[in-house]
């Protein structure tokens, strides 16, 4: 039942699709038509000398020349644009296929599944980590003494009294 509406349904809709698309192609033919008869006006060839005959060629030819360079640097722009287009998806591409990672999730997992997992069922018997730690023992380093660091910064710097005429200066 309703498999069989929308095929109805379907069809309604694509014979709409094609009747609009006709009558668009009609009003773009009457459009051009238009625009042909405005900038082109039919020419009045009788009645014109042979002098006026060949000057109009010439104006012809000069109009014909100037439509030419603009068709090819209109055609040299497209190119351009497509070849920066292509360019520029070329891009998208590679920074899509590079920033692909899978969605990585956390596992709480045991030292003994880690280590089967990695190494198969080679190893059966649990391994205790800490057992197998060398102890270190700590050697006893050298007391230094322990001044205060703030006491001892004029004299580091090598501004010895120069900071007493600062303060002096500022007050």
């Amino acid at each position: 039942h309703s498999s069989s509406r929308r095929l109805f349904l379907k069809t309604k809709i694509l014979k709409k699709a094609s009747t609009l698309i006709t009558n668009e192609k009609e009003e773009k033919q009457r459009e051009r038509e238009r625009v042909l008869n405005e900038r082109v006006p039919p020419l009045q060839l009788s009645g014109l000398s042979v002098q006026e005959l060949q000057a109009l060629c010439r104006e012809l030819h000069q109009k014909i020349d100037v439509v030419d360079e603009e068709r090819y640097d209109i055609a040299a722009k497209v190119t351009k644009n497509e070849k920066e287009i292509e360019d520029l998806s070329h891009k998208i591409f590679e920074l899509k296929g590079k920033m692909k990672r899978p969605a990585l999730r956390r596992v709480k997992i045991s030292a003994d599944a880690m280590l089967g997992a990695l190494l198969g069922s080679k190893v059966k018997e649990s391994v205790d980590f800490k057992a197998n730690l060398k102890t270190v023992k700590k050697e006893e380093e050298k007391k230094e003494e322990v001044t205060d660091w703030r006491k001892n910064v004029e004299a580091m710097s090598g501004m010895e009294g120069r900071k007493k005429l600062f303060d002096a200066g500022g007050q």
